[in-house]
């Protein structure tokens, strides 16, 4: 069984360090939802979807500061063998507000901030600064 938060946060953290300008992954809407709140936050510059029904991959562009990597590491928060749930108002800034923690709720993906602007909780996916 294949953890698809860990696998597609590790293939952008490593390919962002490695220095390459885009990473393709194999096609989820969860995987979509993600990579649209990322790019909202600015760790990634854009992604597409490529290919035809069954066989879909989405390519995405990675984002750089002056050569350095924008995605500077990854923590993943909830697994498989423990899912942690957090209140909005429990949300908690990642490293003093430079990073982010991204958050599955009943209103879609979002970051900590939204969440508590929002003020809805749900399961905590990662960390990411």
């Amino acid at each position: 069984m294949v953890d698809v938060i860990a696998e597609l946060t590790n293939n952008l953290k490593v390919s962002n360090r490695a220095g390459k300008a885009q990473v393709v992954l194999p096609y989820s809407k969860f995987r979509e939802s993600i990579l649209e709140t990322l790019k909202a936050e600015g760790y990634i510059k854009s992604f597409s979807t490529k290919g035809k029904k069954v066989i879909k991959n989405i390519e995405v562009e990675l984002e750089y500061d002056n050569g350095s990597p924008k995605i500077q590491g990854v923590q993943l928060v909830s697994k498989y063998s423990r899912r942690m749930y957090t209140k909005a108002a429990e949300a908690h800034s990642v490293r003093n507000g430079y990073g982010s923690l991204i958050l599955t709720t009943p209103k879609g993906i979002m970051t900590d901030r939204q969440a508590r602007k929002e003020k809805v909780g749900g399961e905590m996916l990662f960390k990411i600064w």
